[in-house]
């Protein structure tokens, strides 16, 4: 089953097909590649009019943004009562990923219904786009990553959502960070994952989901407390299965009484078929 982020306002996926998507980002509207869309679409999206900017990729990997209209260098986009920073950057992205709106939404619904106050740690946390939406809810939110830049936005977004306390920023290897924290005796009542498919930590540390997810899982589970609200890992990497989520779970989450859950992550669009985005797994506490 697909979980599709439909809340959203400023944000729409306008046309899909030919390795790409039309997007509206406010008042921009943006072309970029999508390695899931495989199908043909019925019209020339180069041709479209609107574009504001196409992100091209290039034979050697990475590739650059061809600017059709004015563009400021970055502008705000709000969902609900979040408002966040976004820009066109290496790589095609914008620093949001607006499917993501589907476990915001989620995850705040868990931290409200808990009447409790719940720390949260947000691994790979990028630029908060979660830890924004949990801070806004009431968590206290420890928010890890190891791109200083990538942090430095994250605490941006929080300004513009009018969260001034309640994240502490971290910038450093995730994997390192979980160590540290379980010799300190550290606990958290929720976790969030969002790990890369490949990725270099500040020290030049080496990660490869396909080995070192279990083991990271494994290793920060025991970072839950007796009385945990929710473990949350979202996956980008194509091929990456939904139920291989559900399984670390279920392996690594093994004695805890809950509920586990594994499914595609997706955006509707105004072809009404579903994008596919990635998948999430989530084991909620049976309480």
């Amino acid at each position: 089953m697909i979980r599709l982020a439909e809340g959203w306002e400023e944000y729409e996926v306008l046309a899909t097909g030919d390795g790409y998507k039309l997007e509206r980002w406010g008042d921009a509207v943006l072309l970029r590649p999508d390695p899931q869309v495989i199908w043909k679409c019925s019209r020339d999206l180069f041709a479209d009019k609107s574009i504001s900017a196409v992100y091209h990729r290039n034979e050697k990997g990475g590739g650059s943004w061809e600017m059709r209209k004015p563009l400021p260098e970055s502008w705000t986009l709000s969902y609900r009562d979040l408002t966040f920073r976004v820009k066109p950057m290496g790589f095609k992205h914008t620093g949001l990923f607006p499917e993501q709106a589907y476990h915001w939404d989620r995850m705040r619904a868990l931290v409200r219904g808990a009447k409790r106050k719940v720390k949260v740690l947000n691994l790979f946390a990028y630029t908060g786009g979660a830890t924004v939406a949990l801070a806004k809810e009431g968590a206290e939110v420890v928010h890890v990553d190891a791109a200083k830049g990538m942090v430095e936005r994250a605490g941006e977004n929080a300004r513009l959502t009018g969260i001034s306390s309640g994240i502490r920023y971290i910038v450093d290897d995730c994997k390192k960070f979980v160590l540290r924290e379980l010799r300190r005796g550290n606990r958290y009542d929720a976790i969030v994952m969002d790990p890369p498919s490949y990725g270099r930590g500040p020290g030049g540390e080496m990660w490869k989901i396909e080995s070192e997810l279990f083991p990271f899982v494994s290793l920060a589970a025991e970072l839950l407390s007796d009385d945990p609200l929710f473990f949350l890992i979202n996956s980008y990497t194509t091929g990456l299965q939904p139920a291989v989520l559900g399984n670390i779970l279920t392996l690594c989450l093994k004695g805890r009484r809950g509920n586990i859950e594994a499914y595609e992550v997706g955006l509707p669009t105004a072809e009404g078929i579903p994008l596919p985005c990635g998948a999430g797994g989530i084991f909620i506490n049976e309480r």
